[in-house]
């Protein structure tokens, strides 16, 4: 391959794939805080109300041991989970084996998925957003958009700073800081806040943070301008 067509890795994406993978080496995906064996609440009511439907295809973007993948397929989508973690693709696809699902699993980061352009006819991010700090939202918000096909909608939450306890994720942007992102490539149809005592709260019972839900759809044509 020319040296003009080799694909450079940022050194910080490399130092992130390295953390994750430590990360899961050390402990079973199982036994991670924010794992779940349940598909999202969020997500279970996003298809109740045919915000996104089968076939598809739908990206999860950062997802884990891969349990709303799974459960996507098995509601008649064409699901795929894409996350940095090699420790948690690994998981992600014996879990399918197991279940004789075919969902499909990848290995990759965000802000450079393994996906062509507008693969997808729909997306959701249930976690990766928060990890990113602030100079990697916009490339984040383009790379979706660049594999997300226009009209497709894209599910997104994340904890936001209203969540103001010690644990949790690093990053805790405000809706005003995910729209500065977001939105020169996706209009908002639909936003949700949700405090710790909601059943669509983060994680489990005793230690749910609040968090936003949104769904967003990715524009036909560029943003107007201001005026």
């Amino acid at each position: 391959m020319p040296p003009s067509q080799r694909i450079v890795r940022p050194p910080a994406d490399e130092k992130e794939r390295r953390a994750w993978g430590e990360t899961y080496a050390k402990t079973p995906y199982n036994q991670l805080p924010w794992y779940s064996s349940r598909p999202s609440p969020w997500l279970v009511r996003a298809v109740r109300n045919r915000w996104i439907r089968p076939p598809g295809p739908i990206v999860d973007i950062g997802c884990g041991a891969g349990t709303n993948v799974l459960w996507l397929s098995s509601k008649g989508f064409r699901a795929t989970g894409v996350d940095l973690a090699g420790g948690a693709i690994d998981a992600a696809r014996r879990r399918a084996t197991r279940r004789g699902s075919s969902a499909v699993f990848r290995e990759g980061s965000a802000l450079s998925m393994p996906f062509r352009r507008s693969a997808f006819g729909a997306g959701m991010d249930n976690g990766c957003f928060h990890t990113l700090p602030l100079v990697q939202r916009a490339q984040y918000a383009a790379e979706v958009a660049r594999v997300v096909r226009p009209g497709g909608a894209f599910l997104l939450t994340w904890i936001g700073r209203e969540e103001t306890r010690d644990f949790g994720p690093p990053h805790r942007p405000s809706l005003q800081e995910v729209a500065e992102a977001v939105e020169s490539s996706f209009t908002f149809s639909q936003v949700e806040f949700f405090p710790p005592n909601s059943p669509d709260a983060w994680g489990a019972s005793g230690h749910r943070l609040s968090r936003y839900t949104a769904r967003l759809i990715r524009r036909r044509s560029a943003q107007p301008p201001a005026r």
